[in-house]
C-alpha cells in the first residue's frame, strides 16, 4: 500500500493551487500556478481513483460478516482487488520525480561517425527518420545548420524541434547509432558497418542560462552551400564562440539576425545540457542508469538492413520492422525505453 499521508499531501497541494487560481493572481504568478495545477491534475485523478478503490475494498470487507450482503460484498471485493495492482502502479508512476525539461522543445544534433561516405548517408537517413517522426506528432522541425556531402549524405545536422513534450519523447535517442548494410558504392555486395551520433538537448530558456556578453565572440561569414545558386553571397552566416567552454555554434540561413538568434538558442541548449550532464554524473555516482544515462559515446542501437532488424542494446529490444522505423515509426521503441526508465527509477526509489 502507498502511504496515505503522501496521497493527502498531493490532494492538499492541488486544492491549494485551485484556491490560489480563484483569488485573481498577477499574470506572472498565475501562469506558474496554472502550469503546476495542469501538471498535477492527472496525478490527482489517478490518486482519487486509487483512494476510491481502497475505500471500496474496506467497505466490502466490512460487509462480509453480513449474511444478507456477503455474496455481493465478496463479488465487489474480487473486482476491486483485481483493479488495485494497476492503480497502485499508476500512482507510483505519477509520484516519480518529473524531469523539468520533459515538456520542452529540443535541439537535435546528428553527426556522421566512422564509415566515411556511408556514415554520412546514414546520418541523412536518421535526419529524415526524425523529421518524419516529428511530422507524425505535429511538431515543427527546423534545420538550423547542416553540412551536406556530394553524395547526399550529412556530415552534420542541427535542428530545432518544437512541440509538446518533444524532449520527453526524444531524450533517449542520444548516443551512437550503428548501421549494417551494403553501401550503394559497394560493388562486391559486402556488408559494411558505420555509425552516426545523435544528441538531443532540451531547449534552454533565458532564465536557465545567463551568458554574459564578454563570454562570447560573434563572427559573421559567408554561408557555405552545395554550389551554384545555393551559395550565399552576403556575410549572413553567424558563428558564436563561447570562450569559457570553447563551444562553437553556427547558423547559415539568409538572415543574419535570425542566424544570431538561432545560434544563441543552440549555445544556450548546449550549456544547459552541460549543467544537466553534471547533475546526471553526480546521480550516476549513486546508481548506474542503464537507459537514461545520456552517454553520447554509448552504442545504443543497431540498424541491420539485410535482415530488416533493429536492436536497441540498452533494453535488449529487437524489432523486425526496420522499413517502418526509418519512415518515422518510432513510438514502439520510445514507449519501451520510457517504460524501462520508469521501472528502473521505481526500483531505485523503492516506492
Amino acid at each position: 500500500m502507498i502511504p496515505r499521508e503522501t496521497l493527502e499531501q498531493i490532494l492538499q497541494r492541488f486544492e491549494y493551487l485551485e484556491a490560489q487560481m480563484a483569488t485573481g493572481l498577477a499574470s506572472d504568478k498565475f501562469a506558474d500556478v496554472s502550469r503546476e495545477y495542469a501538471e498535477l491534475r492527472p496525478v490527482v485523478e489517478t490518486v482519487t481513483a486509487y483512494k476510491q478503490t481502497v475505500t471500496g475494498m474496506e467497505e466490502a470487507k466490512a460487509l462480509l460478516s453480513d449474511p444478507d450482503m456477503a455474496d455481493l460484498a465478496r463479488e465487489e471485493l474480487e473486482t476491486l482487488e483485481a483493479d488495485l495492482p494497476a492503480l497502485e502502479n499508476a500512482v507510483r508512476l505519477a509520484l516519480l520525480p518529473k524531469d523539468a525539461a520533459d515538456q520542452r522543445p529540443a535541439i537535435l544534433e546528428i553527426r556522421a561517425g566512422t564509415g566515411g561516405d556511408e556514415a554520412a548517408l546514414f546520418a541523412a537517413d536518421l535526419a529524415r527518420m526524425y523529421q518524419r517522426y516529428a511530422e507524425s506528432r505535429g511538431w515543427r522541425f527546423e534545420v538550423i545548420e547542416e553540412a551536406a556531402t556530394e553524395l547526399g549524405g550529412l556530415k552534420e545536422l542541427v535542428a530545432s524541434v518544437q512541440g509538446n513534450s518533444v524532449f520527453a519523447r526524444l531524450k533517449f535517442e542520444s548516443g551512437v547509432h550503428r548501421v549494417q548494410r551494403v553501401p550503394a558504392t559497394e560493388s562486391g555486395g559486402r556488408i559494411h558497418t558505420s555509425a552516426a551520433t545523435v544528441a538531443v538537448l532540451p531547449e534552454a530558456e533565458d532564465v536557465d542560462i545567463d551568458i554574459p556578453a564578454q563570454d562570447i565572440r560573434i563572427d559573421t561569414m559567408r554561408a557555405s552551400g552545395a554550389g551554384g545558386q545555393h551559395v550565399n553571397t552576403t556575410d549572413s552566416a553567424v558563428r558564436i564562440t563561447h570562450l569559457p567552454s570553447g563551444i562553437v555554434v553556427t547558423s547559415s540561413e539568409k538572415s543574419q539576425h535570425a542566424n544570431r538568434a538561432r545560434a544563441m538558442e543552440v549555445l544556450r541548449a548546449r550549456l544547459y545540457d552541460m549543467e544537466r550532464q553534471k547533475a546526471a554524473d553526480a546521480r550516476a555516482a549513486d546508481r548506474k542508469g542503464q537507459v537514461g544515462s545520456g552517454d553520447r559515446s554509448e552504442r545504443i542501437r543497431t540498424y541491420n538492413f539485410p535482415q530488416g532488424r533493429l536492436t536497441d542494446h540498452r533494453i535488449n529490444l529487437t524489432l523486425y520492422k526496420l522499413d517502418q522505423v526509418m519512415q518515422g515509426d518510432l513510438d514502439e521503441i520510445i514507449d519501451a525505453l520510457t517504460a524501462a526508465d520508469q521501472a528502473e527509477r521505481l526500483a531505485a526509489l523503492n516506492v
